[in-house]
């Protein structure tokens, strides 16, 4: 197993790690819409958090040799599945068809609206 670490990104404070490698397979840890440089809160509504998360994750990809294009799996968390309409609009703008499986939940978030993790497939 290989870590992966992003510049630009936010970095967690847990005993995580953003991303790592296994095999053909890179699994990003969940990311919420924080600004990379302040760690504050990007946005106040769904569209905006759910856009600030995405790009993270697509950060870390890139960081990983992939791209969105790669993701074969999400996770996402919402703070209520009442804001799927919002989170879903903004999210289907960034994953082109065949879109990933996914999965969505509520999830009881602190001062976020949104998290989300992701799994990508990249052979070597």
């Amino acid at each position: 197993m290989t870590e992966i670490v992003a510049e630009g990104t936010p970095r967690g404070t847990g005993a995580y790690s953003q991303a790592v490698r296994a095999g053909d397979f890179v699994f990003i840890s969940g990311q919420g819409p924080l600004d990379p440089s302040t760690l504050e809160v990007v946005g106040g509504t769904i569209e905006e958090q759910t856009e600030a998360t995405v790009r993270n994750l697509q950060t870390i990809a890139r960081a990983a040799g992939g791209s969105l294009r790669d993701v074969v799996k999400v996770s996402a968390f919402l703070s209520s599945i009442d804001l799927f309409p919002g989170f879903n609009s903004t999210y289907e703008r960034f994953f082109e068809e065949p879109r990933p499986a996914h999965t969505t939940t509520g999830a009881e978030l602190r001062n976020i609206l949104v998290e989300i993790d992701a799994v990508l497939y990249l052979p070597r």
